[in-house]
């Protein structure tokens, strides 16, 4: 495979990665400490994955942070995560805009505080015409959640006459995903020893590589996506095709 993806055709690593970032609490428990401080050595890991894109030709870059499920942890826990995404992406805003990095959120805002939204929507606002690194992440998010909206929002299309009941087919709910302006992924990542999806982008990767690994995520590297990477690049992706 080519890791260069100037060289056009050539290149055959994935385009657009997608991560479920898990094993923080277990690799903080691990070293004895609370499994905030995990979550904090998580979002430190985000920035060295993000930089690592554009070497690899990942161009669309999506992590799975805390999932319309997560608001059954604690209270203590959900706090602490609230404050972690406000301060992260207060502290990085500048240098994620700098790198040239396109931020987008993607779920439902409604249960995020009004502090949380507002920053959130600085940062697209400020990074939205960036285009080194399209960095989507998966905040009070869910693929049920995600398609149960999207078909609300195409129901009421079609009573409000602007669709068609027989113009809907699979390539109309796309376009009422979160997801709508992405392409979808080509390599789906869980790290931490867990093999299940967990409710994530369940539409948009129908057809996406599976990759479970055992590291945790606070110990997942640079140098581990480019394996990956790398590893995709062998694969045969006939998409329900067969080779003649």
């Amino acid at each position: 495979m080519s890791a260069d993806p100037a060289k056009g055709d050539d290149f055959r690593g994935p385009r657009h990665v997608a991560i479920i970032m898990d094993g923080n609490g277990r690799w903080a428990q691990a070293r004895g400490r609370p499994r905030l401080f995990g979550h904090h050595a998580g979002a430190r890991r985000v920035r060295e994955v993000v930089e690592a894109c554009p070497s690899l030709g990942v161009k669309y870059l999506t992590i799975f942070a805390f999932s319309t499920e997560n608001w059954k942890r604690t209270q203590v826990e959900v706090a602490g995560l609230m404050s972690l995404f406000r301060r992260y992406i207060s502290r990085e805003a500048k240098a994620l805009d700098a790198r040239g990095v396109r931020v987008r959120f993607i779920g439902d805002r409604v249960r995020l505080d009004d502090k949380l939204i507002a920053l959130m929507d600085h940062l697209e606002k400020l990074t939205e015409q960036n285009d080194s690194v399209h960095l989507t992440i998966a905040l009070n998010y869910g693929g049920r959640d995600e398609v149960a909206r999207a078909t609300k929002r195409l129901a009421q299309d079609v009573a409000d006459h602007k669709l068609l009941p027989q113009d809907v087919d699979e390539e109309t709910l796309p376009r009422y995903l979160d997801t709508c302006v992405l392409p979808d992924p080509d390599l789906v990542v869980r790290t931490s020893g867990e093999a299940r999806i967990s409710n994530f982008l369940l539409w948009q990767s129908a057809y996406a590589e599976y990759e479970f690994i055992d590291t945790l995520w606070p110990d997942f590297t640079a140098e581990e996506l480019a394996r990956l990477c790398g590893s995709y690049g062998d694969r045969d992706r006939r998409f329900g095709a067969v080779k003649t």
